[in-house]
């Protein structure tokens, strides 16, 4: 099997492609990387030498300084071609640079200069390289203020904040599941022959700054305030949603109570208002069991418990935290089930559980969508 490194490992498009890989395990031995090895030079030369391709996304990408900036990213360039020259070890090594290389600004700067170092180490040393000049990248966990304007923008609108808009510019964007895709094929792509390629990785949308901002603050008044799942026309509305889903405080949000009215006659519950298509289906629970104990990537679902109790457990793949909810049929009640986040029930009560499910259009059979990690 290839054994991978990811340099920033601990980043936004590291931990995603981290994740992406550790999926595809049967082909692919992951080489864990911690930013602690770029100031310790004998760690820094085992991780190169265990590595069959690295991919190099350690970067800074915003300071208050623009030369910290590009001092800081040629000086992880030059790290890491050391630690390769002084081992001797030629892996296939991806980088990931940016379409700012064309503007006049220090960031760019740093990620064009950093390509042609690592393409002059290729060629001296006979070894592949791929650049790879990246667009705007989206999606779940980025870090706000910093990664991307979608990022700022969903934790603002998640955290009561407002947003505004600097420059209404038009943003060409690729999602972080697709990048994520790109570079792994690129990664079993072994080539007999080594070889050095500057690739100029296809966005797959475009849209301007304010026609982002549009669609979130719209999934923020029907999500937040009517619990009512929004129309999803595309793909890019799909994992636009999924990512400004990511941004909610999942433990103060959920489970959140739906609306019920009872008379002499008995109760009536709403459990989902969508302006989406979806499959509906339901569960029983023997008491004691538990179920689920997976997640997903793209899927957008919800559990709700309309008879008997349950516990409703979530964790974040690739971290401890555990987040428990309790749901009592007595008081009907979902949870919704966010992206990359594996999750279960259990019947904690004395009689059989009664779970309603909704899925989202997007769910295709041939494709679930579904990984077994246990919570």
């Amino acid at each position: 099997m290839l054994k991978a490194g990811i340099t920033g490992q601990s980043g936004f498009i590291g931990t995603h492609l981290y994740n992406y890989l550790n999926l595809n395990n049967n082909e692919i031995t992951l080489i864990p990387f911690e930013d602690k090895f770029f100031e310790e030079e004998a760690l820094l030369n085992d991780f190169v030498r265990n590595c069959d391709t690295i991919v190099h996304l350690a970067a800074m990408n915003r300071h208050g300084d623009p030369q910290v900036i590009y001092d800081t990213n040629i000086s992880l360039v030059k790290k890491l071609i050391k630690a390769l020259e002084d081992t001797g070890s030629r892996p296939h090594v991806l980088l990931a640079s940016s379409t700012q290389e064309d503007r006049d600004n220090k960031y760019g700067k740093s990620k064009l200069e950093g390509r042609i170092l690592l393409e002059q180490w290729a060629m001296r040393n006979n070894a592949s390289f791929t650049g790879l000049v990246i667009p705007n990248v989206f999606g779940p966990f980025g870090n706000p203020f910093y990664n991307s304007v979608v990022a700022t923008f969903c934790y603002q609108l998640t955290h009561n904040e407002q947003p505004g808009i600097q420059t209404d510019a038009d943003l060409r964007l690729i999602f972080i599941n697709e990048l994520t895709d790109l570079i792994y094929r690129k990664i079993i792509n072994v080539r007999a022959e080594p070889e050095i390629i500057k690739l100029i990785v296809p966005h797959t949308s475009e849209y301007k700054v304010s026609e982002i901002l549009e669609l979130l603050v719209n999934y923020k008044k029907l999500y937040f305030e009517e619990f009512t799942f929004p129309e999803l026309k595309t793909s890019f509305e799909r994992d636009l949603f999924n990512t400004f889903r990511s941004y909610i405080d999942h433990a103060s949000f959920c489970p959140a109570l739906l609306k019920k009215s009872a008379d002499h006659r008995g109760a009536f519950t709403e459990t989902v208002k969508t302006s989406l298509g979806g499959q509906f289906s339901f569960s029983t629970t023997l008491p004691g069991i538990t179920r689920g104990d997976h997640f997903h990537t793209r899927k957008i679902e919800r559990f709700i418990v309309i008879k008997g109790k349950a516990v409703i457990n979530l964790r974040r793949i690739g971290t401890s935290e555990v987040l428990s909810f309790e749901l009592n049929g007595e008081n009907p009640s979902f949870v919704d089930m966010p992206v990359w986040f594996t999750h279960n029930i259990t019947n904690t009560g004395n009689e059989e559980l009664i779970t309603l499910f909704w899925i989202s259009e997007f769910y295709n059979p041939s494709d679930p969508d579904t990984y077994y990690e246990k919570v």
